[in-house]
């Protein structure tokens, strides 16, 4: 081989990795634009979910007042019933929280792509 051949072979490396690094730098994008809408779906639905549970539990406080003839002890049964959900969450927060964004995050940006 002479000197030619090695600058061919040197020049088409480069054009290889920079096709490469461009690549990667597009896929990056690419997973991080599905983490980042990923994020932004669970943050409207958790405000969602946070009204539609404040407006249950005026209902269930009205019909509780109702029903006890007292507003303090149906806002205290409220309060309790609030604090059980919270202590659930707590209690099962790997299952419920941990394992489910763990497995979305490697599934992203572990997983084989198709075209390799």
């Amino acid at each position: 081989m002479n000197e030619i051949d090695y600058k061919k072979l040197l020049n088409e490396a480069r054009k290889f990795f920079a096709l490469e690094w461009d690549y990667t730098k597009l896929t990056a994008v690419e997973k991080m634009a599905v983490l980042l809408s990923a994020m932004a779906f669970v943050a409207v639905v958790m405000i969602i979910v946070t009204f539609a549970l404040y407006y249950l539990f005026a209902a269930l406080i009205s019909v509780l007042a109702d029903a006890l003839g007292c507003m303090w002890g149906a806002q205290l049964i409220a309060v309790a019933i609030l604090l059980l959900l919270l202590l659930v969450v707590i209690a099962f927060k790997k299952q419920l929280i941990v394992d489910p964004v763990a497995r979305f995050v490697s599934k992203l940006f572990l997983k084989p792509d198709d075209n390799e």
